[in-house]
């Protein structure tokens, strides 16, 4: 899983049927710092069963817990799914623009 923004949507009349009646976000992952090695793929399109807007920070799963959250288990064609919308977070050493605000004014998560 990753914590994400939501920085817009995507709309495909024509699409395989896995993905018929899916909400599709572009979500642009926040952790910037990951180890060079591991190349970031970002921005990931995400089906959201959720209702996420654009500017919201959000929870993302890939793979099998993507396709449960979606209510299938088997091989479908998505491999992100929005899981949470975060209300908030403690994470004293976040960067300013994960927009969590001041670390001594946040509440839990």
């Amino acid at each position: 899983m990753f914590l994400g923004k939501v920085i817009g949507e995507i709309w495909a009349t024509q699409k395989v049927k896995d993905l018929e009646g899916k909400r599709l976000l572009v979500i642009e992952a926040l952790d910037d710092r990951r180890d060079p090695s591991a190349p970031k793929i970002t921005p990931v399109i995400a089906a959201d069963p959720i209702g996420a807007g654009v500017g919201e920070r959000v929870i993302v799963a890939f793979g099998k817990a993507a396709r449960v959250a979606l209510g299938g288990d088997g091989d479908y064609a998505y491999e992100a799914a929005v899981v949470g919308i975060v209300d908030d977070a403690n994470i004293p050493d976040a960067p300013a623009s994960w927009g969590f605000g001041d670390s001594d004014s946040q509440g839990g998560a």
